[in-house]
């Protein structure tokens, strides 16, 4: 999926390489390198992984016109599950602001550290004038604990945009991925566990053709 001036995932990694920091990064001694792959199964999230955190969280709502299929997304640890949950809201809450046209989404701050909101935000206001359409696949999740204490963890995951678009809000005027670049993009994102559960994303790189 992408707009005109530049694609989603180009914008996203764009403003994510200034942050200096891999997915591996912060205190812990652990590094990516041991990523783990995430067990497959439905699609829907455990009883057990919904009923570890007490947080009130957000709803998220995407209109019709757009839709992101999630595949996969299920792991057999229960609190593994809940990082994959509150990864894949966050996911959802940037596009549900990019339709919005809300760079402070309270979804979006929600499931974002510091840094992750101040990448997050930039995306959104990229698109300005712009929303999405179509559908898009998230699928392949990894996702490793980082360190001993488990409140740390890394998650990468796919997206294809094969079918995603942007559309001008004026014009009506679509646009796909740019001749040459691939749809398909890696989200290499870390992840820091709250007091009340919640899974914040703390940093989101991305890499066009990764997948």
């Amino acid at each position: 999926m992408a707009r005109r001036i530049a694609p989603i995932a180009a914008t996203f990694a764009a403003t994510a390489a200034l942050l200096l920091t891999a997915c591996g990064g912060g205190d812990d001694s652990s590094s990516t390198d041991d990523i783990q792959g995430a067990d497959t199964g439905s699609k829907s999230p455990s009883a057990s992984a919904s009923a570890a955190s007490n947080a009130e969280r957000p709803v998220i709502k995407l209109p019709a016109s757009f839709q992101a299929n999630f595949e996969g997304w299920t792991n057999s640890d229960p609190e593994l599950q809940t990082v994959l949950n509150d990864g894949k809201e966050r996911l959802r809450a940037s596009y549900a602001a990019i339709i919005a046209g809300d760079p402070e989404a309270d979804s979006l701050s929600f499931y974002s550290g510091q840094a992750a909101m101040s990448t997050g935000s930039t995306w959104v206001k990229g698109y300005k004038g712009l929303t999405i359409t179509g559908e898009v696949k998230v699928y392949d999740p990894e996702v490793t604990y980082l360190g001993k204490n488990k409140t740390r963890a890394t998650l990468f995951y796919c997206v294809d945009e094969s079918k995603g678009y942007s559309k001008d809000l004026k014009t009506g005027e679509t646009a796909g991925t740019p001749e040459g670049e691939s749809p398909k993009v890696q989200y290499r994102t870390s992840l820091g566990k709250e007091a009340n559960g919640v899974w914040k994303t703390m940093t989101v790189e991305t890499e066009p053709g990764a997948c």
